[in-house]
């Protein structure tokens, strides 16, 4: 197989980075100055591994050559996703596209285009804040990338990609009911937000659990199944081993991270704002997801810094009951 990896940020470059460890045929697909530092190699700082890659890399997809065997890695957030489509205008319809993306609609919008889509349950501590720097966190395992076709099912090329992955340093397990895994992982991402706005204290602060609690209940409403937070715990299990990096510890997740990059941009409509939609659609109330949305995406275009609230200044704001 040779993979194309559209979106070569903290996750879809760590995958494009161990995949070529491997001797795989990988391209990135980037941006801006990141672009640019990428054709002097892909710096992957892992735990006790620092290496420098020479990964090749195109600023956009265009500039590929298509082949039968060609996968796509769709990395990007979700609120570059239309983009990226775009991009993909010159692909063949039948290629493989596999979204390796937090939220749950990102699927639909790729099926719309090409009809062999994949979703993947992304559990990977990664960072990209530097041009042309990657770092992974946890070791031996770099992280969980388990997948199947969308909506549900397995066939032969999952199977094959999982296994590709699961020889990169990652577990992949091909699953043919996905969704209910990333429903699970939405429910864990609606803290995004709240980290985000506050730092790391705010991920497991009352305000986080009450936007968990609003999204369990809207998931329930709308009759969506989701993973058990015992499947979760089982499948994760003590695989994930956060360690330091050359560069110091893992300082966020990835919407902390594009804070902290001044991107612009959040992904917090495809978050929160996916439980806020379900409320409205199944009448339940979700004020705190609709308030975290509303300030994450502020935050992100007003170029604020990650962690300029105080977590009990949040909880206040959004009428959460409790002390921290």
């Amino acid at each position: 197989m040779r993979f194309v990896v559209l979106g070569a940020g903290a996750i879809g470059g760590a995958v494009g980075a161990r995949l070529f460890q491997r001797g795989a045929d990988v391209t990135l697909v980037a941006r801006g100055g990141h672009a640019e530092a990428l054709r002097s190699g892909l710096v992957l700082e892992a735990p006790g591994e620092s290496v420098t890659l020479p990964i090749p890399v195109v600023t956009d997809p265009a500039q590929l050559t298509w082949s039968d065997d060609t996968v796509v890695l769709l990395a990007v957030k979700g609120q570059h996703t239309d983009h990226a489509l775009s991009q993909l205008t010159g692909a063949p319809s039948d290629t493989p596209v596999v979204c390796m993306q937090n939220g749950v609609e990102n699927e639909r919008r790729v099926l719309r285009h090409f009809p062999h889509t994949y979703a993947m349950c992304v559990m990977c501590p990664a960072t990209h804040v530097r041009p042309g720097v990657i770092q992974v966190h946890s070791a031996p395992v770099t992280g969980l990338l388990d997948l199947g076709c969308f909506p549900v099912g397995i066939d032969e090329l999952g199977q094959a990609i999982a296994d590709a992955l699961d020889a990169a340093a990652f577990q992949s397990v091909a699953r043919p009911d996905i969704m209910r895994w990333k429903y699970r992982k939405l429910l864990m991402n609606l803290a995004n937000a709240v980290e985000a706005l506050c730092g790391p204290p705010g991920r497991n602060s009352a305000v986080a659990k009450e936007a968990q609690r609003e999204g369990t209940e809207a998931l329930e409403a709308a009759g969506i199944a989701v993973a058990s937070k015992e499947e979760d715990l089982a499948r994760r299990g003590d695989l994930i081993q956060l360690r330091n990096t050359s560069s110091g510890e893992w300082g966020g997740g990835s919407s902390w991270q594009s804070l902290a990059r001044k991107s612009g941009s959040i992904e917090a409509e495809y978050l929160n704002g996916e439980i806020v939609l379900l409320g409205g659609l199944h009448g339940v109330a979700t004020p705190v997801n609709a308030l975290l949305q509303r300030m994450a995406v502020c935050a992100a275009v007003e170029g604020a810094p990650p962690g300029a609230w105080g977590v009990e200044e949040l909880r206040e704001l959004a009428g959460v009951q409790g002390e921290e």
